[in-house]
């Protein structure tokens, strides 16, 4: 299924007194990035974590939050700085002496110190700690997933719409580029008339050079392809897996052709037409930069 590279999902997890929420968010990008920001306790997973990510991200810029929040004793200690709260509470002390100063609570005074008292994750076992969050992250993947497989969807749909529009367009090309020689040819001929009336003409000398037109403005090869490349595109899009790139290709290889034609045919209706299957050809183009 074709994913768009645009997406976001939220997940959450609770056990055993520890929460876990993880965020996903991404955008378009040429290459695969992944960006993960965990809790510097779980830094020794990131790489479990980015694994994991890649099994379902091909391709984009997303951006990864993981929060931690813990409800359970057992996870946090609290250490007391006994020399920096000694040292304190003797200057306090000094101040109360010598300036008079009084305070009804000093203990008060000395624990709001910073580094007197500190507080600290105590170092959980890896394994536990990522069963507990694989389902958050999943949660999160599973919302991702499905929000980049919707845009893909629509996004689908409307190239699909505009394949049909460049189809009509090569059409109309190729059913041009069919009579130019022998609108040349009369052109030709209606010129040579009015130049020298009733004077005689060699009709094989005329046709030479209606050949020599017509080899030069030839662009049956550049039609083959133009069908060709807008086919290959359409099963693309019903195949899965990650295909921006081969789609980016492809819109280039079309671009190509649509230039070719335009600069070889030697008629305005047909230059007309490829100007018109250049545009398509570019909202296209700026479609698939979504496409993972």
């Amino acid at each position: 299924m074709i994913k768009s590279m645009t997406g976001f999902g939220k997940g959450e997890n609770e056990a055993e007194g520890r929460k876990f929420t993880v965020e996903i968010k991404s955008v378009n990008h040429r290459y695969n990035d992944i960006n993960i920001r965990l809790p510097r306790f779980m830094i020794s997973l990131e790489d479990k974590i980015r694994k994991h990510l890649m099994q379902k991200i091909s391709r984009g810029k997303t951006d990864v939050y993981i929060n931690f929040e813990t409800f359970s004793q057992q996870d946090v200690s609290v250490k007391l700085n006994e020399q920096l709260a000694a040292a304190v509470a003797q200057k306090l002390n000094y101040l109360q002496s010598t300036f008079g100063l009084k305070s009804d609570n000093t203990l008060d005074l000395v624990s709001r110190f910073p580094e007197v008292l500190t507080t600290e994750n105590i170092e959980e076992n890896e394994e536990i700690m990522y069963d507990i969050l694989l389902p958050a992250l999943d949660s999160a993947l599973e919302q991702f997933t499905a929000m980049r497989e919707r845009e893909g969807a629509a996004l689908k749909e409307d190239i699909l719409k505009k394949c049909a529009v460049l189809k009509d367009l090569t059409k109309r090309i190729e059913e041009k580029a069919a009579v130019v020689p022998e609108e040349y040819k009369q052109k030709l001929k209606n010129r040579i008339d009015e130049l020298l009336g009733d004077v005689p003409v060699d009709e094989q000398r005329i046709s030479q050079e209606v050949l020599l037109f017509a080899d030069r403005c030839c662009i049956d090869e550049e039609i083959t392809r133009l069908y060709s490349h807008i086919s290959q595109l359409e099963e693309i899009l019903e195949s899965d897996g990650p295909v921006g790139r081969k789609l980016d290709f492809l819109v280039q290889e079309l671009n190509r052709e649509a230039n070719t034609s335009a600069s070889k045919s030697g008629d305005l209706y047909i230059t007309q037409a490829a100007i018109d299957l250049k545009s398509e050809i570019e909202k296209i183009r700026e479609q698939i930069q979504n496409i993972e």
